[in-house]
């Protein structure tokens, strides 16, 4: 490493590269990215930093002071001491540390850095806080499930508040990429395979955690990951290639990312996955030309943990060296984890490779971040052991945890009303996930503990009329057998009226490096499954996953079906809630169940292709596999209630003028006896256009509540920005022409259907 100041003879030394690079449109955009001036002391502190100095503050790395969860989930590594790390801040070698342990490790750690290093620059203090801190809230992708985008913005304040009082300033969430193969592990990270329901639930996850001011002691800086495009990786397999087309992008993928930025993203997370030959932690177009410049995003990017250091195994980088110098001239700020800016920068800027300019850029981008979280004002703002010790899992955390799990939980099938449970009847809990404090909290969480959270049989023996009606037999392990479980199970059921069967995939099933080449529940459950089904004993199947499934067999026939996805500290209480009918079901499926796993990708915004089959039977040399139809069985949007809701009279204006709106109004009746809570939807498609249109898009929604008998009439207006696509030239348009519009109950529901001109200009 260099250790001094650069001079101005060592900067002309490199002054022909530093030229060109500052005359590229690299450079320039970088210059026009930077509209916010900072506050003056910023740039009088960054003129009295040597090269070295400034790399420190580009260097983030894992904390060696960490909780076993946070160990477990980041690959090992030779990192150094505690010690060592107090020296590397000492040293300003060091901006701050991620997934450390507690307000006390934050405490010594920003001690040393205003104490006892030069400048006296304040550490960031960074975690995945992805679902909750201490109290833990349902996955990403089952909150989207409550098609709430107002829960997902409370229960982040939350994680913001507890994960605050911990020392924490930076949360590596919301993840908003759009995933639409259900392989993919990180997809329970995400809100599901739609742009519109994925843009409301980045801004909102934006929102609640950065709260109203950043320099508030219970906001964190939101990170939107992953950018870009990660969700779409060849076959659904991790940090896999993607090769999809401008208009794909700017269609599906980077929308969910601008509404996190317009909501006050300060910071972007560059993505393992190359693009279309260019690994995106160093695509100049990606992070220079579109993040910087065409869409003006003034924060810091991050890599991912080793991001830029694997540009060498993608086959784009000869070197450490070489993989610094790339990344870092395509936009990326802050390195994760592989210590290559710290290493290599202070001699790529000494060399002329690396201009001093895009160095102090990255520096100011840092510490202006910084100083929008206070940490220059008052370092140990979020740093207070005693209010972390008061806040986590207080009594209001738990009960919004539970209100989200109950939230997230959808219907998705109801014969026969056998749901909700009688609380005087017998009912045999069976299956891997029936008791026990393991697998409740869920994957992607750093800090919450099984051990705090309330398991199924403790919540359902908490809401029964009698503890003893409650019978538990484990049946099967999550992925092999267990010797005399089906035995077991069997003996229950027969002694039962009813049988609750929790099943599906462990924690350690979703999420990163947790890719999947079948999305069916493990063949061990299957059997049990279908075991207990021959008992002739009504069965409610509660599925436990973090993706969707293609259900088959016994779990498919059974009369009653319920995703719980991984719902967190209070899963028990909150599915007792359900089960037992104090709460009616009213989440909706972010995600299309497919009819097999040789569907996926499926997602129901699909094209039409030029022989889509029509209605009725299959036919050959239409669109579909042999023997399949291409639909879901349980399509995007999809969740019943206990409730009876009836749709009928859609009203609406036959042409929509250029610059007017037009109006859709259809009439939603609950003529059940339970009240319920409805999530009424509107879809449209442009059945003509310059580039073909997906059969159907959805453009809104409303989640109303409905008493047992009442009649609401929902309405819904829509524009001309309404019905944008991208077109040819990967610019926003609209066409004149005929649209269909659907108010529906999913997205594959026939609902009320009707059809509007767009009148020409």
């Amino acid at each position: 490493m260099v250790n001094a100041w650069i001079s101005r003879r060592a900067a002309l030394m490199g002054a022909g590269a530093v030229a060109a690079w500052t005359a590229s449109p690299a450079g320039a955009l970088m210059r026009a990215a930077d509209e916010h001036t900072p506050p003056a002391f910023i740039d009088a502190l960054i003129a009295r930093m040597t090269v070295e100095e400034k790399a420190g503050q580009l260097t983030l790395n894992a904390a060696a002071w960490a909780g076993s969860a946070a160990t477990a989930l980041n690959p090992p590594s030779a990192g150094a001491s505690f010690e060592e790390q107090l020296q590397q801040v000492r040293a300003g070698q060091l901006t701050g540390v991620f997934n450390g342990n507690g307000a006390e490790m934050s405490r010594r750690m920003q001690k040393v850095a205003v104490e006892e290093s030069r400048h006296k620059v304040p550490l960031i203090f960074a975690a995945d806080i992805i679902h909750g801190h201490r109290t833990v809230f349902p996955v990403p992708l089952g909150e989207a499930a409550s098609w709430e985008p107002g829960l997902a913005e409370r229960t982040a304040h939350i994680a913001a508040t507890e994960a605050a009082a911990a020392g924490i300033d930076w949360t590596f969430a919301p993840m908003v990429d759009i995933a639409r193969d259900a392989r993919w592990g990180r997809g329970v990270e995400g809100a599901g395979e739609d742009v519109y329901l994925g843009n409301l639930f980045a801004a909102a996850r934006v929102r609640g955690f950065q709260g109203k001011r950043l320099t508030e002691r219970d906001a964190v800086l939101a990170c939107a990951k992953h950018f870009a495009a990660y969700g779409a990786v060849e076959a659904g397999l991790d940090y896999n290639s993607v090769d999809i087309s401008e208009r794909t992008l700017r269609e599906v993928y980077f929308p969910p990312f601008q509404a996190a930025f317009r909501a006050g993203a300060l910071s972007a997370m560059a993505s393992f996955n190359e693009l279309s030959g260019v690994p995106a932690t160093a695509n100049n177009w990606l992070l220079n030309d579109i993040l910087h410049g065409e869409w003006k995003f003034g924060g810091l990017v991050v890599s991912d943990y080793t991001g830029d250091e694997e540009l060498i195994a993608h086959g784009y980088a000869k070197d450490g060296r070489d993989a610094a110098r790339l990344a870092f001239l395509a936009g990326v700020d802050m390195c994760m984890q592989s210590g290559l800016f710290m290493k290599h920068l202070p001699e790529l800027v000494q060399a002329g490779e690396v201009p001093l300019t895009r160095l102090d850029q990255a520096v100011r981008r840092v510490l202006v971040v910084k100083a929008q979280l206070g940490l220059f004002d008052d370092p140990f703002l979020r740093i207070d052991p005693r209010r972390e010790k008061a806040l986590v899992l207080s009594k209001s955390h738990r009960a919004l945890a539970r209100e989200a799990a109950r939230r997230s939980v959808v219907l998705l099938k109801n014969e026969g009303d056998l749901l909700p449970l009688k609380k005087n009847q017998k009912i045999a809990l069976i299956g891997p996930f029936a008791s026990g404090q393991h697998d409740l909290v869920g994957p992607w969480c750093v800090y919450g503990d099984d051990k705090q959270a309330v398991d199924l049989a403790t919540g359902m023996r908490a809401a029964a009329a009698d503890p003893s009606l409650i019978t538990v037999a484990t049946g099967s392990g999550i992925e092999g057998p267990l010797a005399g479980g089906i035995d077991a199970a069997l003996a229950a059921a027969r002694a039962a009226d009813v049988v609750v069967l929790a099943i599906g995939e462990g924690t350690r099933m979703s999420g990163e490096a947790q890719s999947v080449t079948d999305i069916v529940v493990p063949a061990p459950q299957i059997a049990l499954a279908e075991a207990l089904a021959a008992t002739g004993k009504p069965m409610v199947v509660l599925l436990k996953n973090g993706r969707a499934l293609a259900l088959e067999g016994a779990v498919a026939a059974a009369p009653a079906i319920l995703v719980s996805w991984f719902l967190g500290t209070e899963t028990g209480s909150a599915l007792a809630d359900v089960l037992y009918g104090a709460y009616s079901p009213s989440g909706r499926l972010p995600v299309s169940f497919p009819r097999a796993t040789g569907q996926v990708p499926y997602y129901y915004g699909h094209k039409a292709t030029g022989r889509p089959n029509p209605e009725g039977a299959l036919q050959e040399y239409k669109t579909h596999y042999r023997g399949v139809p291409n639909s879901a069985l349980y399509p995007f949007g999809h969740g019943l209630t206990y409730g009876q809701v009836v749709y009928s009279d859609l009203h609406h204006n036959a042409s929509l003028p250029w610059n007017g709106t037009l109006t859709a109004r259809a009439t939603v009746r609950n003529s059940g006896r339970h009240a319920c809570e409805e999530v009424v939807q509107l879809y449209i498609r442009d059945r003509t256009a310059s580039i073909t249109r997906p059969v159907r898009e959805l453009k809104a929604f409303q989640k109303i509540a409905l008493k047992p008998g009442e009649t609401r009439q929902v309405e819904f207006t829509i524009r001309r920005a309404d019905l944008e696509f991208v077109g040819a030239d990967n610019r926003r348009t609209v066409e004149p022409g005929t649209f269909d519009l659907w108010i529906a109950p999913s997205a594959e529901a026939d609902g009320m259907a009707a059809r509007f001109e767009l009148a020409a200009a």
